[in-house]
């Protein structure tokens, strides 16, 4: 069981591995498989020798905790055959499932004719604390990063003007009299927020032993890494108020110092709160004593569910399929988006290559097309197209650059609707097109009409019900279980319904061409 368990914490780490690489924001990730085994160490050392005693109550948590682990790893393969083994909902339900499997084994290994791991607080961090190194859910990653932005962006508006500089504030945008400054998604203060509640839960059961002191320092973690972001974030923009370049060298290393400043003070926090420490004499020697009989339905469950979801993994592996479009060309998106139309005055976006990096892509093109009406108000229409190839960029890295996760940041308000997917209606074509995504927002007393799609490897992926079982069984049987594809992002936004524009000629073209991309 040990070994297996072990195995286990082997294939996640290998699985997470690019993404602790590739995410700044999961790069203490990297320092999990040490973590845990210095948690266990300290756990049989120095922390409360509990052992269990074994009854019904804990047979029925060994099964439920095991088979938790089957479903969890069971629902990620059914996500992965819509949005891939990359995606981050798929990776933080692999997460789950393993914490799952790991508590089961520590009920067997903490029962009182065992003896080898006690069930106390430290075991406990030790185990959950892989749910951490995992990449959170994209909606609710887009969540917290918007509410972060706004957050230090507020305060830092609201800072500037407490010491009489002037500014004004357009969503996560401040402008400032010699230039503008934004708090990006990397500024937000996600990336040392999971650092520092990572960092705080492992002092917290390393260093601190009162359950009083602990939950102080498991408070202080988020509280001093938003401080400290703060001050990074007032320090930058008055640095760029003073007219210093903060796009280099300033940028990355205050982001350095913050991270290891929070880390030192969560640190001293502990040591101080926990004072002078005592040599424990309740050392646990390492034994394994399983009486013949031991807990045979504890230990045939546990096996079971384990080698229930090993078959399941083998299912999966042998059933995914290689992508279609691994050896397809780039296509010209540039070409898609007509340059010229009767009627329509049209404009290209040139600046979209400042997203690149962020986007993770150079293929991007953006027109908007511009017709006068009859009732005076102006018809606009923007149309925007990224491309991925195979390979370049995780799903949950493209789904987490959606509206409603960008939009809100640079000053629009989203707005409730009744139909959030929405069939379009062309009279210029003749199969209808895939349901798009629809938002609606406001700024400034215009409204935009919102439509979008998300292509992977050729076919828009389901958003509809990611929660329905049937739906996914339905996904996985007609795509199967994909490896990586190429991806593409198309959104439509105009200043009128769909159904005033579903008629236009314009539109009709773009969508003919935008369906060499899957559309």
């Amino acid at each position: 069981m040990l070994a297996a368990l072990a195995g286990l914490i082997v294939i996640y780490c290998v699985r997470l591995w690019p993404e602790w690489s590739q995410n700044p924001d999961l790069s203490h990730g990297f320092l999990a498989p040490i973590v845990f085994f210095l948690l266990l160490d300290e756990s049989r050392r120095r922390g409360v020798q509990r052992w269990l005693q074994s009854n019904s109550l804990i047979t029925v948590a060994i099964a439920g905790s095991a088979f938790a682990g089957l479903g969890l790893f069971a629902l990620a393969g059914l996500l992965a055959a819509s949005v891939a083994w990359t995606h981050a909902l798929v990776l933080f339900l692999l997460g789950a499932s393993l914490c799952s499997f790991l508590f089961c084994g520590l009920l067997i290994l903490s029962d009182n004719r065992v003896c080898l791991l006690p069930f106390n607080w430290i075991s406990f961090t030790a185990l959950f604390l892989w749910l951490l190194v995992a990449p959170l859910p994209s909606g609710t990653y887009a969540r917290l990063t918007l509410a972060l932005q706004t957050g230090v962006t507020g305060a830092v508006f609201h800072t500037l003007h407490f010491f009489g500089i002037p500014a004004q504030q357009h969503g996560n945008m401040i402008e400032l009299a010699r230039t503008t400054v934004g708090v990006e998604e990397a500024c937000s203060g996600v990336r040392s927020l999971l650092s520092c509640i990572y960092a705080g839960l492992f002092f917290a059961a390393w260093l601190v032993r009162s359950p009083g002191k602990r939950l102080l320092l498991i408070i202080a973690a988020p509280v001093l890494a938003l401080l400290m972001n703060f001050l990074r974030s007032l320090l930058l923009t008055l640095l760029a108020n003073a007219g210093k370049d903060i796009s280099g060298v300033w940028h990355d290393a205050t982001g350095y110092a913050v991270l290891t400043v929070t880390s030192l003070l969560l640190a001293w926090l502990a040591l101080a709160l926990e004072g002078k420490r005592k040599p424990s004499g309740n050392t646990t020697p390492f034994q394994l004593p399983i009486p013949t009989g031991f807990a045979h339905a504890a230990l045939w469950t546990f096996w079971a569910a384990l080698s229930a979801s090993l078959a399941l993994g083998m299912f999966y592996l042998s059933h995914s399929a290689l992508s279609r479009n691994e050896a397809k060309p780039i296509p010209d998106i540039s070409a898609m988006l007509p340059v010229q139309a009767d009627g329509w005055q049209i404009s290209s976006t040139e600046n979209l290559y400042q997203f690149s990096s962020v986007l993770q892509t150079t293929h991007l093109v953006q027109r908007t097309y511009l017709r006068s009406t009859a009732n005076g108000e102006p018809l606009r229409l923007t149309v925007y197209v990224a491309y991925w190839p195979a390979g370049q960029a995780t799903v949950s890295r493209v789904a987490s650059h959606t509206p409603d996760a960008c939009w809100p940041g640079s000053g629009w308000t989203s707005k409730t609707i009744q139909e959030k997917r929405q069939v379009l209606d062309l009279s210029a074509i003749t199969h209808p097109l895939y349901p798009a995504e629809h938002r609606m927002f406001q700024n400034q007393g215009i409204t935009q009409h919102v439509w979008f799609w998300h292509l992977y490897d050729g076919s828009p992926i389901n958003y509809r019900d990611p929660y329905s079982v049937p739906a996914l069984l339905e996904l996985a049987w007609k795509y199967g279980f994909r490896s990586q594809g190429d991806q593409t992002f198309i959104r439509f936004s105009c200043n009128r319904p769909w159904t005033d524009i579903a008629s236009e000629p314009l539109v009709g073209d773009i969508v003919r061409n935008l369906n060499q991309l899957g559309l």
